[in-house]
């Protein structure tokens, strides 16, 4: 077997970390292929995580692949059919569950020589994506980062998911360093959307495995009480 990647400059808590999550998933889920879905709110850290994820199984020698639920947003006149600052619109409408299961999820998992894509759709050219067939070997893993990914219609899509959260100061400084000073419109709708889905679905708790991510140098393992995000009042 090759040498593996070397680690990015990563600290030795988060390396164990990765490395913990990753021999948890392989004593459940040994071969073929699976799925990790890397929930959270926006500015938690997921992406990265993901990312780091990613690296960690490949390390063991497993064929890994990445997806962003961003490469599935609707065009901008569905996801904003209930008006640009709606919460509910944020989170009902903002993804292509369909296409995301039709030409990613079901192909991945059929295996074979069964082609799928990464991505459709570019949110910030609001355009889609040049059609780019992917393959893979009979065992591998697609690790998906993304809000929302354990809303009722993703059900049954994930042999394991992991949340990932962080103090809201610290996720307010990630949204501002990664996409500049949004309108707090735009962010009360965000908030808003992150706490209708924490109301609906209870994210902390229905995923696998919790994330404190406050400090990316040592992120630890939480329990299922820790989410930053208060649900909306009923």
């Amino acid at each position: 077997m090759a040498e593996p990647s070397p680690w990015p400059n990563l600290s030795p808590e988060r390396r164990a970390l990765l490395e913990s999550l990753v021999a948890e998933f392989l004593q459940h889920y040994k071969a073929g292929r699976r799925t990790y879905g890397v929930d959270g709110p926006e500015g938690g850290g997921k992406k990265q995580f993901a990312d780091d994820l990613a690296l960690a199984f490949e390390r063991v020698g497993q064929a890994t692949f990445r997806a962003g639920m961003d490469a599935f947003e609707k065009p901008r006149e569905l996801r904003e059919k209930r008006g640009q600052l709606s919460a509910e619109g944020r989170y009902r409408d903002s993804f292509d569950v369909s296409a995301f299961k039709r030409v990613l999820i079901e192909p991945f998992r059929l295996g074979g020589s069964t082609g799928f894509q990464l991505g459709v759709f570019d949110p910030d050219r609001d355009a889609p994506l040049e059609s780019d067939w992917t393959t893979a070997q009979a065992d591998a893993i697609l690790i998906v980062h993304g809000p929302f990914l354990n809303r009722d219609d993703l059900h049954g899509v994930w042999n394991r998911t992991l949340w990932v959260d962080a103090d809201a100061a610290v996720r307010e400084a990630h949204i501002e360093k990664r996409l500049g000073h949004l309108p707090p419109e735009l962010l009360a709708r965000d908030r808003d959307a992150e706490r209708l889905y924490v109301r609906d679905v209870h994210p902390n708790t229905m995923a696998d495995a919790i994330v404190d991510n406050t400090d990316p140098e040592h992120p630890k393992r939480s329990f299922a009480d820790f989410c930053s995000v208060e649900p909306l009042p009923l």
